[in-house]
């Protein structure tokens, strides 16, 4: 096993000299893990190696990520064992889903990217750096090594997890390197406006009708500087969208100036709850995340919860600082 500050030279090494290469990520992959998956992917492919991406948990690609070139997208079923895996943005196995999990012990060499700082690593070589502010300007780091230049599709992808896992460039992890990325993938003909309106522009008329109903059930909590909320199956039943087209909700809770954390509990279709966490500045919610199962970064973090809603209210509130 490679990690440490040497372990993005045997990444390019072993990515450079391989075939076939199969990218993923985590389950329900944001616009960071499914761009910095379909980014090296379209960059193997125009360099002449085999390459595919597939993600496990029964994906479905949201409506609002429609815009990105998915030709190596397939079935997990359908993917031949690769030469080399590529893990983007999840320093946790599991996190891959248990369809993934022969493909994951079948790789020749299995590679893990990522940019968190909790969560135990795996892999043959494990590039981790959580300074970094999203997995897709570690896949650029690898492909600009590679000497490959980023196809538009390429750039259109990569920037996205940028913009996204930034919070459109507002987040704390914003560096100078971010800026000076985001505007070598422009050059590289990536498409701002197509990612602008897509993702943070247009909803199904449905997420107004889930919106209005988890924003009606927002509760306050000041003594322990909290703003949460809910959604339900059947909210998302009665308002013909689907659980991918929610996931945005997070950041409306989150506007609540009088509460430095924020809480979106989201019923599974089992009946238990995946929360969303997030902090403004001071509380690190990727403790309460970890404490819980899950993980995530200092300002956003998630975790699943098997148990009642007040149940995992309580969780993360017994938790926070008095």
């Amino acid at each position: 096993m490679t990690a440490g500050p040497y372990a993005m030279d045997d990444a390019v090494r072993v990515i450079g000299e391989a075939r076939s290469v199969v990218a993923t990520g985590h389950v329900n992959p944001d616009g960071d893990a499914l761009g910095a998956a379909l980014g090296l992917a379209l960059a193997c492919r125009a360099a002449g190696r085999e390459a595919r991406v597939c993600f496990g948990g029964d994906f479905v690609l949201p409506a609002h990520f429609a815009f990105l070139d998915t030709s190596p997208l397939a079935e997990p079923g359908e993917v031949v064992v690769p030469e080399v895996l590529v893990a983007f943005d999840t320093n946790d196995p599991e996190r891959l889903g248990e369809e993934l999990k022969d493909l994951l012990d079948a790789a020749g060499t299995v590679v893990m990217i990522d940019h968190h700082a909790s969560g135990q690593g795996f892999g043959d070589v494990q590039v981790s750096d959580p300074l970094a502010p999203a997995a897709a300007l570690l896949c650029y780091r690898l492909i600009r090594r590679l000497g490959w230049s980023p196809s538009p599709e390429v750039a259109t992808a990569l920037l996205l997890g940028l913009v996204t896992d930034t919070g459109r460039f507002q987040y704390s992890n914003t560096s100078p390197e971010t800026f000076r990325s985001a505007a070598e993938l422009l050059e590289a003909g990536a498409r701002p406006e197509i990612i602008g309106q897509s993702v943070y522009e247009s909803v199904a008329f449905g997420y107004l009708g889930v919106a209005g109903a988890v924003l009606s059930r927002a509760t306050l909590e000041p003594a322990q500087s909290l703003v949460w909320s809910y959604l339900t199956q059947d909210d998302l039943r009665r308002n013909g969208v689907g659980m991918e087209d929610a996931d945005a909700l997070i950041d409306s809770v989150r506007l609540a100036r009088e509460a430095e954390v924020a809480l979106l509990l989201k019923e599974q279709p089992d009946g238990n709850w995946k929360l969303s966490l997030r902090s403004r500045r001071s509380v690190d919610v990727a403790e309460i995340a970890v404490a819980l199962g899950g993980g995530g970064h200092h300002r956003a973090s998630g975790c699943s919860f098997e148990g009642g809603m007040e149940d995992a209210v309580d969780a993360v509130r017994k938790r926070l600082p008095v």
